[in-house]
This record gives C-alpha cells, structure tokens and sequence, in this order.
C-alpha cells in the first residue's frame, strides 16, 4: 500500500485537472475567436478583451485565495484540551466547551443544541464556520468546495465566486451572440470552407451550453447572497439558541448585498476584496437575551 503522503499528493494532482480543463476551453476560445474569426473587428476585440480579462482575473482570485480558517483563538485552552480528551462522558465534555464559549461570539449551535466542535480541526466552530474534507480544514462563512476552483469557497472568496459567474455568463453570451451570425451562415452553406468553420461550430455550441449551466448556477447564488445564507445554509438552517432559523441572518435585501459586496459601490464589479465583516461575526436579526453570555444580546450587530 502507497504512503499516506504520496496518495495525498496524487489526490492534490488530481483536484487540479477540472481547473486545467476550464483554461483550456478558455484558451482555445480566445485563440478561435481572436485569431480565426476577428482579428480585423477592432470593436468586437475590445469588447471581447475587456470581458476575458474580467473573467481570468476574478477565476483566479477566487482559485488563489486561502480560504480563511478560525484563529487560534477559538482552539481550547492547553488546560481544557487535556481534560475534553480525557473525558469520555459526552455531556461533560459539553460542559468543558460550554466554559470555554462563554468568552467567544459564538450564537449557533449544532442540531441537538451543543457546543459546534471541531474534533479534526481541534477548535470549537465560529458561526458559519464548517469544516471541509477536502481541504482539511475549517472555513469560515463556508459556502462549499468548487472542484472547478480546486478550492473552498467561503467568506475570504465568495464575491471574487459570484463575479467569476457573472464575467464567466457574459463572456459566453457574447461569444455565443456575435458568433451566431457566422453560424447561420454555417448552416445555409454561406461560410467559406476554411478550418475556421469548424472553430465556429464548435465555439457557438460550447459557448451557448457553458452559459446555460453558469445562468443556473448564477441564479441560485444570487438568490443567496439576497437571502444572506450559504448554500450549507440553505439546505441545513442554522441553529440558534431558540432553535433553527432560515433566515437568522438576513437583514434585509439591500444590507444583504452589502455584506458580500461591501459598502462601497465603486468595488462591486470588480474582483478586490470589500466584503464587510471579519468572518467570526455576523449580523443577524434575533434579539434574545442569553444567560449563557452573560449580559450579552444576540441582536443585530453593527460593523
């Protein structure tokens, strides 16, 4: 049987082939489109470009982003740690991390009302915050794990996700728009029998198919980002100390824009970090008192 290292390393390799595949495609348009079929259409180019250029630069934000992960803040205490391990009583150990949360701003819990804990990680889970096989690690605000990203997609990198779409829709839709004039001429038998035909026909039909998944997909994250939930969320509401909510953290739809996109307008289209928020906190709407925190309120919080 091959080391853990060396199966690990292959399954690293592996993770990269769906990112490999997604820059061929690209790479393979730009050249049918800027090379076979407009290297004299000085507008089609410019606008061709500008819309490559957005989709590349926020693919790969959203790709080399780290995605943020608790600090140690959130690990037990060298003194608890020793006892949570120790302790094979559930309820006790429940305890030990009810002590510890007691100094966190930690309002979620899981299903049957316990501490969110870590056992992989060894921390106890900020809100939102979800653990991720395939990275090994927790996430905070995580939404899920893209492989065409080959990373996690949370609160570090959820916009540059979002924008990826958008620039990823509108660089297929004006592929698949300005090559359909050369594609009814394929058809009709009105294009010259060049190579370029088959660049043509392939570059319309990869172009309309590869829009119509990211619309879907586009479609449901945008309803999320006005819903203000994660897509963990939406199928898992969040616990609270009252019970699950769907909607604990909505805010409204604009404030809920702003959460992913930031306050400042001149940011949203373009792929630089403006998220508000550090990704331990989160506004919600609840107003319950909590005993456990003491004097705290869990209200909505302002940034």
């Amino acid at each position: 049987m091959a080391p853990s290292h060396v199966v690990k390393c292959c399954q690293r390799g592996l993770s990269w082939i769906p990112v490999i595949f997604i820059n061929l495609v690209v790479c393979w348009s730009y050249y049918a489109y800027v090379v076979e079929l407009c290297i004299c259409k000085f507008i089609y180019l410019l606008v061709f470009h500008v819309f490559f250029f957005m989709f590349i630069w926020s693919y790969w934000k959203t790709i080399i982003s780290k995605p943020a992960s608790p600090s140690k803040e959130f690990c037990l205490p060298k003194v608890d740690k020793e006892l949570y391990e120790k302790e094979e009583n559930p309820e006790a150990q429940q305890e030990i991390l009810k002590r510890v949360a007691r100094n966190l701003p930690i309002y979620t819990r899981t299903g049957s009302g316990a501490i969110r804990y870590c056992d992989c990680c060894q921390l106890i889970k900020p809100d939102r915050c979800h653990h991720c096989s395939t990275c090994d690690r927790c996430v905070l605000k995580m939404d899920h794990h893209c492989p065409w990203v080959n990373n996690c997609v949370g609160f570090s990198n959820y916009k540059f996700f979002v924008l990826f779409l958008v620039y990823s829709m509108l660089y297929c839709v004006y592929i698949a728009a300005t090559v359909l004039q050369y594609f009814i001429k394929f058809w009709t038998n009105h294009l010259p029998d060049t190579h370029a035909k088959f660049h043509v026909l392939f570059l319309f039909f990869v172009a309309a198919m590869f829009f119509i998944s990211i619309l879907s997909l586009f479609s449901y994250h945008l309803w999320l980002v006005g819903k203000n939930r994660t897509t963990i969320e939406a199928f898992r509401a969040p616990v609270f100390r009252n019970g699950p909510d769907k909607n604990g953290f909505t805010l409204g739809f604009r404030k809920n824009v702003t959460q992913v996109f930031g306050d400042q307008k001149k940011y949203w289209c373009l792929p630089i970090y403006s998220s508000l928020g550090d990704g331990y906190t989160f506004p919600t709407r609840l107003v319950n008192a909590d005993s456990e925190q003491g004097n705290v309120e869990h209200q909505a919080v302002k940034w």
